[in-house]
């Protein structure tokens, strides 16, 4: 019998499996900005699953903007995120829809800040 070994989990943050939606700007592949309304299937720190209407090239420059309501307690609230920049990993096609793995130019959070928030890596035993 083949036991099977414990796959290492090479994922430096965990996702989080949330619907959220956000608007993709980026370039076709021939060269034409678009802007497009697509839904984070998941998210973490380092990247996101976004699926999204049409292929893009491997090389993209990807902005992410996540839309929310203007609220006047945001302003006292301290910086968040709306706009991302992020690079594609992988494309997957499914169903009429292209499944982006993203991961972002800069984590949403610093290595210093992770205070136990890191994902344990699997140890093979």
């Amino acid at each position: 019998m083949n036991a099977a070994k414990p796959r290492t989990e090479r994922r430096k943050w965990a996702r989080l499996p949330l619907a959220i939606p956000v608007f993709v700007r980026s370039r076709d592949d021939k060269g034409k900005e678009f802007l497009e309304f697509a839904t984070a299937l998941n998210v973490s720190a380092g990247g996101m699953l976004v699926a999204v209407r049409r292929s893009l090239p491997a090389v993209s420059q990807i902005q992410l903007e996540i839309p929310s309501a203007p609220v006047a307690a945001l302003a006292l609230a301290p910086q968040v995120s709306r706009n991302l920049f992020a690079k594609p990993l992988r494309t997957t096609p499914e169903e009429g829809y292209y499944l982006l793995g993203l991961k972002f130019s800069r984590p949403l959070i610093r290595a210093n800040d992770l205070n136990g928030l890191r994902r344990k890596r699997a140890v093979s035993v």
